[in-house]
């Protein structure tokens, strides 16, 4: 395993999810406003196998977009915390959109989730983010997606 960067400690101060939402477990390598690569431990006690799919569990594709959205938005933080930029408010960051998601292998139980987030351009708020996850040799998605950071102001 790859030397852990950020911790599920240091994420959840970054993010406000939390189980059984919080789809990253460490940050594992981060070049501050340009990219970041993050995993998740699959577990076969995650709840939404149970109905996704029984007997043959795959992580449902929203869910890794979901993941996905999370390690871009930890993007963002930690860039902010590296280049020491505070703020006394948490800043909120939502997911707005994706475009060109491709899901081509399934994620299961065991699995190590691999998410990687390039940071690809920012509009005042919005950040789009060039994303793909993989676990070993297997791409399972790719994208492009879109956060928003509510005023700081």
């Amino acid at each position: 395993m790859k030397e852990t960067k950020y911790d599920l400690d240091q994420i959840l101060k970054i993010l406000p999810h939390r189980p059984p939402f919080l789809f990253v477990d460490r940050v594992i390598k981060l070049v501050p406003d340009q990219l970041i690569v993050a995993e998740r431990e699959i577990r076969p006690d995650e709840p939404h196998f149970a109905g996704h799919f029984p007997g043959t569990p795959i992580m449902p594709g929203v869910l890794i977009t979901d993941a996905l959205a999370q390690t871009s938005g930890l993007l963002w933080g930690f860039s902010r915390i590296e280049k020491g930029i505070e703020s006394s408010e948490k800043p909120e960051i939502f997911f707005l959109a994706a475009a060109n998601m491709k899901y081509t292998h399934p994620a299961s139980p065991g699995d190590t989730l691999r998410m990687t987030s390039r940071s690809d351009r920012a509009f005042g708020s919005l950040l789009s983010y060039t994303v793909e996850a993989s676990a070993g040799r297997n791409l399972i998605a790719k994208g492009t997606l879109t956060l928003a950071i509510k005023d700081l102001n």
